[in-house]
């Protein structure tokens, strides 16, 4: 099972395949030099050819020797890349290795000649080995380097297109969250709510009365025409915000509190766009009950290290589930991991937890900067 895991982390067979391949046609071209080559061949040379141990020792060997070294290169190259070394350090390490391929061939090619009773150990000389690995150095060197860009390429061109299929899923995740915002806030209720509020306004204050139209006509305008950008500046989300706590104070009225801890020098940092919105709505949402009539919700958002860290915390009732489980039973939480998950990759942290050592619950979220 491990080994499993692990020749699909590290080994891409259709990579693989490439570089088999791309070596077969170099070795097809090879062959068809040789014979033509062989009709300017001198009758003594003639007679010492011979195309059954042309093509076992000068092919077979090397192809399997090749692709198999390369196949490795292959695996520290997706490594080099996870790991984020520096160009002049994997650049180094590819150097040598071109610089090995043709010795490490020679010694195999050497090795199975001694054992197949072809080579006499004991007239081996190393010397000769040296003269025909340097013979060849140049063009092995740029063989390797040939199918090293082949890997590399093969590696570039995935990312993109898996960086593709992200911005694609991101695009349709943010369709979906605006869309599943406003299926859960233009139900009849909240509209109710919200109307009957401004209704009563109308009598009571009617300047009040009429932000409050705008203020929800603003929001459904944000959620509905606002740029499909996945990340926006913490300053215009925190706008869009105003509008949706705004429409919240007129319904809950006294009983509920709202107050942000804000770092000003992060206004222009970058976050998930439309993700406050249904944190605030879900800490109101499940903070309320018999003995919490009122509510208070405090919003924190600074910097911590090289993150950016978003707290919502409310002083009332605590959550009897797990995270794991208000993930699988909430929508929106759901949504919001996954666009997390998308935007980040493994780099965020997200978790619902009741409060310590106070009253209440927190949300808390920690994303790269």
């Amino acid at each position: 099972m491990a080994l499993g895991k692990l020749k699909k982390k590290y080994i891409d067979f259709r990579l693989v395949l490439l570089l088999a391949g791309f070596y077969l046609l170099f070795d097809i071209v090879l062959i068809a030099k040789v014979a033509y080559q062989r009709g300017f061949m001198s009758p003594e040379r003639m007679e010492k050819f011979s195309w059954p141990e042309f093509l076992v020792h000068n092919i077979l060997i090397d192809y399997v020797v090749v692709v198999s070294y390369m196949t490795l290169i292959a695996i520290s190259t997706k490594r080099f890349l996870n790991k984020n070394y520096s160009w002049v350090k994997i650049i180094s390490i590819h150097t040598v290795f071109s610089l090995l391929i043709g010795f490490v061939i020679r010694l195999i090619g050497e090795f199975i000649a001694v054992l197949s009773g072809k080579m006499d150990l004991a007239n081996y000389d190393f010397q000769e080995t040296i003269y025909a690995f340097m013979y060849v150095i140049d063009l092995n060197f740029l063989i390797y380097f040939a199918m090293v860009f082949i890997i590399y390429t093969y590696y570039y061109l995935r990312q993109v297109k898996e960086a593709e299929k992200r911005h694609s899923k991101l695009e349709t995740q943010l369709v979906n969250t605006r869309m599943k915002m406003l299926s859960a806030q233009l139900q009849p209720h909240f509209l109710f709510n919200t109307l009957n509020s401004i209704a009563v306004l109308t009598d009571i204050d009617p300047a009040k009365a009429k932000d409050t139209i705008a203020d929800l006509s603003d929001f459904l305008r944000e959620i509905l025409y606002s740029s499909d950008n996945n990340r926006i500046s913490l300053d215009e989300e925190l706008r869009i915000l105003e509008y949706y706590l705004n429409i919240v104070h007129v319904r809950f009225s006294d009983h509920l509190k709202i107050h942000k801890k804000i770092d000003e020098s992060l206004m222009l940092k970058k976050v998930p766009a439309l993700l406050l919105q249904p944190l605030i709505e879900n800490s109101i949402k499940h903070g309320y009950s018999y003995d919490h009539t009122d509510l208070e919700i405090v919003i924190s958002i600074f910097q911590e290290q090289e993150q950016l860290i978003i707290s919502v915390k409310n002083d009332g009732a605590p959550v009897s589930q797990s995270h794991k489980e208000l993930m699988q039973k909430g929508v929106g939480l759901t949504n919001i991991n996954d666009r997390l998950k998308n935007l980040y990759g493994e780099n965020y942290y997200f978790e619902i937890r009741n409060r310590e050592q106070e009253t209440g619950v927190e949300t808390l979220i920690k994303i790269p900067e």
